[in-house]
C-alpha cells in the first residue's frame, strides 16, 4: 500500500515505513537509545530527502521520549534543576540551528552537510562504543576486572565561573557547562533530527560528573522539550516536517520498542553494546559510500 507524503513530495510504501520505525524502535528497546540517530540515515537510504528526514525524525523522538520520562519520574530519576538548564540551552540551540539550517538551504548545501555530520558523528560514536564494549567483553572472558571510573567533572568544567548546587545530581558546578551542552545538543537536534541522548549521556557522566542514577531520566527530560521545540521551529521556518511520515514511524517504533525490551533481557549488556556499535559503524560506512557514489542520473528535470 503506497501513500503520498505531502512535504517529502513522493509516494512511499506504508508497510516499509512502519517496519523501518519498528526496526529502530526495537533497537531503542534493546539498547536504551532514542534511535533518532539511526532513523534519519535509514530514511535517507529509502529515498526521503535529508531535510524532511531530519525534521520528521525529531517528531518521532518526541513521542518515544514521553513514556521514558514518566518511567524515570516514578523512581525519582530526574534532576529538574539540571534539566531546566539543559532545556534552556537546548532551546537556544534550536533557534541557532534553525538559522544555520536556513542558511545551508539557501546555499544548497544542507543535504551534503547532514550526510557529512552523520558520517563523522556515527563513526566517532560507533568507534568509541566498539572499543569500550570490546574491552568489557575481553575482560569478562579472561576473568579480569576493569578499573572503576571515577565520578568527577572535567577540569574545564571546574574552571568555569559561578557555581550552583545541583543537589539531585550531587554537583556544585557552573551552570554554563550544562547550558553549553544543551546548546550543542539543540543544534544537533535541529540539523539532524536526533534526540542527542547518545551524546548527552556520556557528556553528563564524564564531563559534568553527574550521578549515574539521574543521567538517563534527566537526559530524556531535556530531549522531550528540545525535540518539541525543534519540531515547532522546523514547522514554522523550514516547513520540512512531514506529519504523515512521522505518524507511521511512531506507530512502528512504539511496537518495536516493546519487542526490543524483551530481547534485551536475554542478552548481556556488553554484547548488546558491541552489537549496537557494529550497526552504527555499518550505517556510517553506508553513508560514506553514498557520499562518493555517482548516481546514474546526475541531473533531473521536474515539471511543476
Amino acid at each position: 500500500m503506497d501513500i503520498y507524503l505531502p512535504i517529502a513530495g513522493l509516494s512511499v510504501n506504508v508497510l516499509v515505513i512502519i517496519l523501518l520505525g519498528g526496526a529502530v524502535g526495537k533497537l531503542s528497546g534493546m539498547f536504551g537509545v532514542g534511535g533518532g540517530f539511526l532513523t534519519t540515515p535509514l530514511l535517507i537510504f529509502y529515498g526521503i530527502p535529508p531535510t524532511v528526514a531530519a525534521a520528521s525524525a525529531s517528531t518521532q523522538v518526541t513521542g518515544a521520549s514521553v513514556s521514558g520520562v514518566f518511567a524515570h519520574l516514578r523512581r525519582g530519576g530526574v534532576d529538574f534543576h539540571m534539566g531546566a538548564v539543559l532545556v534552556a540551552g537546548g532551546m537556544l540551540g534550536t533557534l541557532f540551528g534553525a538559522l544555520l539550517f536556513s542558511l545551508l538551504e539557501q546555499w544548497g548545501q544542507i543535504d551534503t552537510v547532514i550526510n557529512i555530520l552523520y558520517v563523522l558523528m556515527l563513526g566517532g560514536i560507533g568507534g568509541m562504543m566498539a572499543k569500550e564494549s570490546w574491552q568489557s567483553v575481553r575482560a569478562r572472558r579472561t576473568g579480569t576486572t576493569l578499573p572503576p571510573r571515577k565520578r568527577r567533572h572535567h577540569p574545564l568544567v571546574a574552571n568555569l565561573p559561578g557555581r550552583w548546587r545541583f543537589y539531585r545530581s550531587g554537583l556544585y558546578i557552573s551552570p554554563l557547562a550544562p547550558l553549553i551542552l544543551g546548546f550543542v545538543t539543540g543544534i544537533l537536534t535541529m540539523l539532524l533530527g536526533v534526540g542527542g541522548g547518545f551524546i548527552m549521556i556520556p557528556a553528563m557522566l564524564y564531563l559534568l560528573g553527574m550521578s549515574a542514577n539521574v543521567v538517563v531520566g534527566t537526559s530524556l527530560f531535556q530531549i522531550l522539550f528540545v525535540t518539541i521545540s525543534s519540531t515547532m521551529v522546523h514547522s514554522l521556518t523550514t516547513k520540512a516536517v512531514d506529519i504523515v511520515l512521522a505518524l507511521f514511524l511512531l506507530i512502528g517504533s512504539v511496537t518495536g520498542a516493546q519487542i526490543g525490551a524483551r530481547f534485551a533481557q536475554r542478552l548481556q549488556p556488553d554484547y548488546l553494546r558491541l552489537l549496537l556499535s557494529a550497526i552504527v559503524l555499518l550505517v556510517a560506512l553506508r553513508m560514506i559510500v553514498g557520499l562518493g557514489w555517482q548516481p546514474d542520473e546526475i541531473y533531473t528535470v521536474q515539471l511543476l
